[in-house]
């Protein structure tokens, strides 16, 4: 490469003494000092490609990072790229690798840089997961013990949302409950026995898709339960439909539990009663 005029005129000149200065085992700055080259990339060109003396590699606990970042730009990554790579800082990356050529821009810089947007986002969203379960850590600590009457209500609306309920057209005074959450289970029959229903006079039954591990869901209910897998009634298995696309599948997929309360047509009218109370004090509420 020439100059047309400057005092870099003759850039191959130049070139040959820088060589010949740094094979005598000169530093960059006793270099850039000889030759009075006062601009930096100016002086990595005249020595592009000529390998430093020994006594200026200073021994560190980083080389091992040094010479593998070099290997990494010969190989045409960017800074971006190395920083992914070995988790230096771009300032050492620089250091390290700024006699070495400029690689040449390719899609890769742009799939780097998605990287690392999707390489935050991920940390953000661990940031958000932290304070969410922090909220929730949070609220738990509040309920405190239940007492029985909180307890009671508490049952109540449950089952009046999940709980099968008597219709003019089809009566019905049972009490059958169905949820496929462990904990919904659990509060339930905590609540049946605040009322007053005795385990044998509780039945219970898996309703499940066909396609699934009918008994290793059935393992899992009678053991939540406290119960053996001879004690549950026959399982109901719904019927695979090619058409429809389910996503409750998977092994945490175990179908439903049914709870029925055997004799529990005067439970169902409490119930009932109880529901009605409650609607009732919520709108004074609202008045």
């Amino acid at each position: 490469m020439t100059h047309a005029s400057g005092k870099y005129a003759d850039f191959e000149g130049l070139r040959e003494k820088a060589i010949a200065l740094r094979r005598e085992g000169l530093s960059r700055r006793q270099i850039r000092d000889r030759l009075l080259v006062d601009n930096n990339d100016i002086l990595n060109r005249l020595l592009q490609g000529e390998p430093a003396p020994e006594w200026t590699k200073r021994p560190r606990a980083k080389d091992d990072l040094r010479e593998r970042a070099r290997e990494l730009r010969l190989q045409g990554m960017t800074y971006d790229q190395i920083q992914v790579e070995l988790g230096c800082s771009k300032g050492s990356i620089s250091l390290w690798v700024r006699d070495l050529p400029k690689p040449t821009p390719s899609r890769s810089t742009i799939e780097q840089a998605r990287l690392a947007g999707r390489m935050r986002w991920d940390h953000e969203l661990a940031v958000r997961d932290e304070a969410r379960q922090r909220t929730k850590a949070r609220a738990k600590e509040e309920t405190g013990n239940l007492t029985d009457r909180e307890l009671l209500l508490i049952g109540v609306a449950l089952y009046w949302s999940e709980g099968a309920k008597d219709k003019p057209y089809d009566r019905r005074e049972n009490l059958t409950f169905v949820n496929s959450d462990p904990g919904m289970i659990e509060v339930y029959l905590a609540w049946l026995a605040v009322v007053g229903v005795t385990p044998d006079r509780i039945c219970f039954r898996v309703m499940i898709h066909e396609t699934a591990d009918v008994e290793a869901a059935e393992r899992y209910w009678a053991e939540l339960v406290g119960i053996d897998t001879s004690a549950l009634r026959k399982t109901t298995l719904k019927r695979h439909n090619p058409k429809t696309s389910r996503r409750n599948t998977g092994e945490a997929y175990r179908g439903c539990l049914v709870i029925r309360v055997a004799q529990g047509a005067e439970l169902y009218r409490r119930v009932e009663g109880w529901w009605r109370g409650m609607v009732e004090q919520a709108q004074l509420r609202l008045r």
